[in-house]
């Protein structure tokens, strides 16, 4: 029975999403950082999932009293549909300077990993090395067990500040990739990102804060 406890406490675990932190570059050229108008993007085809995202960070960009928007009727869903030149993406970007946006932050998937996982008791075992008999009896589920193996996804998530400023300023201001686990629920993984790029950005002292 203990063990079963163990395996569903385990399976829990793996089924919830969550966001870990990766790495993040901040430019050091830029010594002060104060956005007047920002535009948050979420480049994803799920209209709701990206409605989800761009309204959580634009009210916590909101809360630093910087005034933001979302992406939706700012830049229309006929330029998104299909593919760019580089000459028309820099016509879309002077269009945002010309609206007074000086800053964009932008989020994209990199990339997903196909996981697999294993329906074990080891963290009962923690860090100890058990006997042979322990051992044998926490993994012998592999024999006979088709659900002993669990597969989940992680994907490779890259957050991005850019100056909208003109010339040598218009330039990348910040960046940071977060690997999110096994999403499950787009509400709760959502709150999960976006505290996470919050709490990043303040260690960073992006804004100076």
């Amino acid at each position: 029975m203990k063990k079963i406890v163990v395996l569903l406490g385990v399976w829990v675990l793996a089924s919830c999403s969550s966001t870990r932190f990766v790495d993040s570059w901040k430019n050091n050229e830029i010594t002060s950082f104060h956005p007047e108008k920002l535009l948050v993007v979420g480049m994803t085809s799920n209209l709701t999932a990206r409605k989800i995202f761009e309204d959580e960070l634009r009210m916590a960009f909101v809360q630093k009293g910087i005034e933001a928007h979302v992406s939706d009727g700012v830049i229309g869903q006929e330029f998104t549909d299909t593919e760019r030149s580089m000459q028309e993406i820099e016509g879309m970007t002077q269009q945002l300077v010309d609206e007074g946006f000086d800053a964009v932050v932008i989020s994209a998937v990199k990339g997903v990993d196909n996981k697999e996982d294993y329906r074990s008791s080891y963290y009962e075992l923690g860090y100890r090395r058990p006997h042979f008999g322990r051992y044998w009896y926490a993994y012998q589920g592999i024999y006979y067990t088709p659900e002993y193996y669990s597969y989940y996804k992680v994907y490779h998530v890259e957050t991005a500040i850019y100056n909208l400023g003109s010339g040598e300023d218009r330039s990348l201001v910040w960046v940071g990739s977060f690997d999110i686990v096994d999403p499950q629920n787009i509400t709760s993984t959502v709150d999960d990102y976006v505290a996470r790029i919050v709490e990043q950005m303040k260690k960073d002292r992006v804004f100076g804060d």
